[in-house]
């Protein structure tokens, strides 16, 4: 993915233009999040100095963005995402509050306790345990 930006900006910008490296959100050393305390003007050499944040969306890890990246490309249909990087509803569930969290977000455990009940019907359903009508009517109840 990086490599695909880079590509893209040096094709943008030109043969040998240099590509700036993605801000560092965590310290390399303790894992405390990064502030920025310089920005520069390339243009006139102007720079600014204080204390500036990241948004919400810089703050996540690269697995991430990335994760967020085919969760917006599924359109939020957790089914598509456990398909398309081949983990399961529970997992894809868990690392959505992740970013949540991440975020500076609340997950709120009702939530993540009702994913975890729908997966449970759904995976009776695909064991043939349970019917198609007693699946529906558990999931209305969720």
């Amino acid at each position: 993915m990086m490599n695909e930006i880079k590509n893209w900006l040096r094709s943008a910008e030109g043969p040998g233009t240099r590509v700036p490296h993605a801000v560092v959100t965590r310290c390399p050393v303790c894992g405390d999040e990064m502030r920025i305390t310089r920005l520069h003007c390339e243009g006139c050499g102007s720079a600014l100095e204080g204390h500036f944040t990241l948004g919400r969306l810089q703050r996540l890890t690269r697995e991430q963005v990335q994760f967020v990246e085919v969760f917006i490309k599924c359109r939020g249909k957790i089914k598509d995402v456990e398909e398309e990087i081949g983990v399961s509803y529970p997992t894809v569930v868990a690392r959505l509050n992740d970013v949540i969290q991440a975020m500076g977000f609340e997950v709120r455990q009702d939530d993540a306790a009702a994913a975890s009940r729908r997966q449970q019907v759904l995976d009776e359903l695909a064991a043939g345990a349970i019917t198609a009508t007693e699946a529906a009517a558990r999931l209305r109840s969720v």
